[in-house]
């Protein structure tokens, strides 16, 4: 879905997050960033991700990552999500679709023979200079936090 790949510059982004601060790519600078694209918070495949995710959380950061979502959810039910799931990361309350779109993973899916625009399941790994390291595309919810850090 997305054309960005490993080697590209990641797209600078601003957008705020569920408690309304302002986050930005640069925000990151000099650490590693897991930014991982999910359709909709509170959904069973959204919350295995998210947990999965939080239950690997130290490991992320000893390791010198950061971990960031982003949905098109509002602010209010990202913040749901966060206190539901106990997620220590923020969430980005992309409605207008802006990081997503410049990730370039909005476009036309298929579920149960029903064809609609939406969010494909993507994480990024970005360097500390703000380069994709990695592209996983096929995201095993589950086992999510083994697929980044293996």
């Amino acid at each position: 879905m997305t054309t960005l790949k490993v080697g590209d510059k990641a797209p600078e982004f601003e957008a705020k997050d569920h408690a309304g601060n302002t986050i930005k790519l640069e925000d990151y600078t000099g650490k590693k960033l897991v930014l991982f694209f999910y359709p909709k918070a509170s959904t069973p495949g959204c919350t295995a991700e998210a947990c999965n995710l939080r239950d690997h959380y130290q490991t992320f950061l000893a390791k010198g990552f950061d971990v960031l979502g982003v949905s098109a959810d509002s602010a209010k039910r990202q913040q749901n999500f966060i206190n539901k799931n106990e997620l220590p990361f923020p969430l980005l309350a992309d409605e207008d679709k802006a990081v997503i779109e410049s990730f370039g993973v909005w476009g036309p899916k298929k579920f149960m023979g029903r064809e609609y625009d939406g969010i494909h399941r993507t994480t990024f790994v970005i360097d500390e200079n703000g380069v994709i390291e990695d592209v996983i595309s096929k995201v095993k919810t589950k086992a999510h936090a083994a697929q980044i850090i293996d």
